[in-house]
């Protein structure tokens, strides 16, 4: 469960640092969006993030909860949130060092 809580919460941040990626260099790869196709495209990105994201933390909870192991989907919730917020915590730490 360990395991499992952890890999979700990097797959997560990893997606995150993909995205942030992508905002940062964006208009270097894409050029400069004066149309529809900018906000459409970060609108899409959004939905899309909030549908992965979602899966990856409260996908497999959901299923197991509804199979009946509610204490393990809410101990596995538990731990993935927890793992995101070690990560988080990293993340800030290292923006500190690098100022």
């Amino acid at each position: 469960m360990v395991y499992t809580s952890a890999r979700n919460a990097i797959l997560t941040a990893a997606y995150v640092f993909l995205v942030s990626l992508i905002f940062q260099y964006g208009e270097k790869v894409f050029g400069k969006m004066d149309n529809l196709i900018g906000p459409a495209a970060f609108l899409m990105i959004f939905v899309l993030s909030a549908a992965l994201t979602g899966t990856l933390i409260l996908g497999e909870p959901v299923l197991m909860y509804l199979d009946g192991k509610k204490k393990e989907a809410v101990k596995l919730f538990g731990l993935t949130i927890l793992f995101l917020a070690i990560i988080t915590v990293v993340i800030f730490i290292i923006n500190l060092i690098l100022k």
